[in-house]
């Protein structure tokens, strides 16, 4: 059997002997898509034999939403859920949208009809994959947190037959340290991908099998979120509050949520558009300062922070859809890249994605041939076209980008066009060729402070003795031309301060310093591997088990 290059090899060594586990279907990660689609599969057929890998230790460990739900494809999956709701799960009361200045702000007199909430539900994404998951194990689903999928495995002809576990007790030279594992190899005749937003399984496969070639590339924002205590009968549970304009300047997408829980806790996070042109832009410290906005401080003075973290946003829509299906595997959920942006949701278009593929195979003896055509035609695809247009219309400013929100929802998505996507990396002006936005940032007094704050809420974990997960290609580029374009923006975009250049006397090129990758801070946000400018820098999985825990985000 072949298998595909691990990029994170350092040293040469000996092929071990690994066990083998046989499987119809193995399903990579266990948020929303990956757990509804082994639950359809099961109800379906319950002989079809089913494994779920999760990278992270607990399910729901590495998942963070904002999240607000609609229920209709959670009603069909599991219909009685209501009587049994996961544990954070409080329906959506008032809805307000917000436009900021940085002293004040205005309330929208009307919210558009897709931000309107009444009948859903506001949850924690993570307890509710952890709700998910043993409903899913009572079908006979088999569940394993911990196991990251390193690569994919394929045969002779190239099609994917399963996936390989990464190995455990590599150290960083990689050598094998005393407690060496070697990672088990997982073959299935259905391998379904469900990493999540920039699964980094998914972006080999799309490569290797050309599956981006009739679409625009896909396009991302990054989603920063903090879970607050507040004192006593400050929150209005079910409340939900967004916002946009200031701290983004006008030709900068981004914009705040803000969701209120029963026990007096907030829910709260920012999103930058990973399209953003300012070199200087730092998605982390716009959050720390909408934070402090007059119309947010007062609600959160005097609570304190339980849980932080970051996370990609897949948000290139209909156009950006690459092809879900290729021999061997599918693609679902944000692997895909079905969150509808102008709603500001994906958990629906998760779970019926995962329901759909279930039903494909379910109904084809587990041949995959023709779910791209099915998702395609199904509700999930039309949901996307008629907003096809509607985030890329911001890439023309603020006020642009809600002129043609209007049109497009007055129209239906019928307009006669399809608005282009253009890629992330590229987005970036050089210094000093356009003037710098004037941030008007001020005094930032709430917590945490700075990231490496923010990355104790996270309660990261990463072996500091294991291979890094953070693969620099051309590290002199970092220090030459990086420093000279663009200033190092990966000192700026990452939320978790892992990237630092430093001095160095031994730096490449003579410069005096070299780029100190800080892998253990990492949240597994993605942010790297997207924005970069050059395209050098690769996120792999580090060690099952490793990364973020995080709490009811």
């Amino acid at each position: 059997m072949n298998q595909q290059a691990d990029p994170s090899a350092t040293i040469e060594v000996p092929e071990p002997e690994r066990d083998v586990m046989e499987y119809d279907v193995v399903t990579v990660g266990a948020g929303p898509a990956g757990l509804a689609f082994a639950i359809r599969l099961k109800q379906l057929d319950p002989e079809i034999s089913v494994c779920v890998i999760e990278k992270s230790s607990t399910i729901g460990a590495h998942i963070l939403s904002g999240a607000v739900i609609e229920p209709g494809p959670l009603d069909a999956l599991l219909p009685g859920w209501r009587d049994n709701p996961p544990p954070v799960c409080v329906p959506a009361g008032e809805d307000e949208l917000w436009y900021l200045t940085k002293d004040g702000g205005r309330k929208f007199p009307i919210v558009p009809p897709g931000m309107r909430n009444h009948g859903n539900f506001i949850v924690s994404l993570g307890a509710m994959c952890a709700w998910l998951a043993p409903q899913a194990e009572a079908l006979g689903v088999e569940i394993y947190p911990g196991f990251a999928a390193a690569q994919t495995l394929h045969d002779a002809d190239g099609r994917v037959t399963g996936v390989r576990i990464g190995d455990m007790g590599i150290a960083r030279d990689g050598s094998e340290k005393p407690g060496y594992t070697a990672g088990i190899d997982i073959h299935a005749k259905v391998t379904v991908l469900a990493e999540g937003a920039r699964g980094h399984l998914t972006k080999r496969l799309v490569k290797r099998f050309k599956l981006d070639a009739d679409s625009d590339p896909q396009a991302y924002s990054i989603g920063i979120k903090e879970l607050w205590q507040l004192p006593a009968g400050r929150a209005t549970p079910g409340k939900i509050v967004h916002s946009l304009g200031w701290p983004a300047d006008n030709n900068t997408y981004g914009g705040s949520f803000l969701y209120h829980l029963e026990n007096d806790q907030v829910a709260l996070g920012y999103v930058s558009g990973l399209d953003y042109s300012d070199p200087d832009f730092k998605p982390w410290e716009a959050f720390q300062q909408w934070k402090n906005h007059p119309t947010v401080k007062p609600l959160l003075e005097g609570g304190n922070i339980l849980s932080a973290g970051a996370r990609a946003i897949v948000t290139g829509g209909w156009q950006s859809l690459p092809k879900v299906e290729m021999p061997g595997a599918l693609l679902i959920g944000d692997t895909a890249g079905l969150l509808n942006v102008p709603k500001i949701k994906g958990t629906h278009q998760a779970i019926r994605s995962g329901m759909l593929a279930a039903e494909h195979l379910a109904a084809g003896a587990l041949a995959i041939e023709g779910f791209d055509a099915k998702l395609r035609d199904s509700d999930a695809m039309r949901e996307l076209r008629a907003v096809r247009n509607i985030k890329p219309g911001f890439k023309k400013g603020l006020w642009f980008g809600l002129a043609n929100a209007a049109w497009e929802t007055a129209v239906g998505g019928h307009s006669p066009w399809t608005l282009k996507v253009t890629p992330d990396w590229s987005s970036l002006d050089k210094l000093g060729t356009r003037m710098q936005p004037e941030r008007d940032w001020g005094q930032r007094e709430l917590a945490p402070r700075d990231r490496l704050a923010g990355v104790y809420f996270a309660a990261t974990e990463h072996d500091e003795d294991q291979p890094v997960h953070l693969l620099v290609h051309d590290t002199e580029v970092c220090v030459t031309r990086c420093t000279e374009e663009y200033g190092n923006p990966c000192t700026r975009f990452c939320p978790a301060g892992v990237y630092e250049i430093v001095d160095d006397p031994e730096g490449p090129a003579g410069t005096g310093k070299r780029l100190q990758i800080n892998a253990a801070n990492c949240v597994h946000c993605k942010t790297c591997d997207i924005k970069d400018p050059y395209e050098i820098i690769t996120w792999v999985t580090p060690e099952g088990g490793s990364g973020p825990n995080y709490q009811n985000l």
